[in-house]
């Protein structure tokens, strides 16, 4: 699980897109879980780096979901349609 505090604008998701990516090279899970819990804020550089990394993990043949959005995100994860392709975990 990767979890994701504060605010991801364009200078952050540069940031953790890195971070995931090396992550995911390194352990090549089966499945990776994006956690929002923290997340205040997040614009189309959000939307970005999670369809990107939602590709990356498809070619390496893993699952991609993403848990504990909050209310705003799940609003701009609803408006941008990556709820319809990345699932949503509860309770995680």
């Amino acid at each position: 699980m990767l979890k994701i505090v504060d605010e991801i604008d364009e200078y952050t998701a540069q940031k953790i897109r890195r971070e995931a990516d090396y992550e995911i090279k390194r352990y090549m899970p089966r499945k990776v879980v994006f956690d929002f819990d923290s997340v205040t804020f997040m614009d189309s550089a959000g939307i970005g780096l999670v369809l990107g990394r939602y590709k990356f993990v498809n070619i390496l043949g893993g699952k991609l979901e993403v848990a504990n959005l909050t209310q705003s995100v799940k609003r701009i994860f609803e408006m941008s349609g990556l709820l319809r392709l990345i699932p949503v975990v509860e309770g995680v």
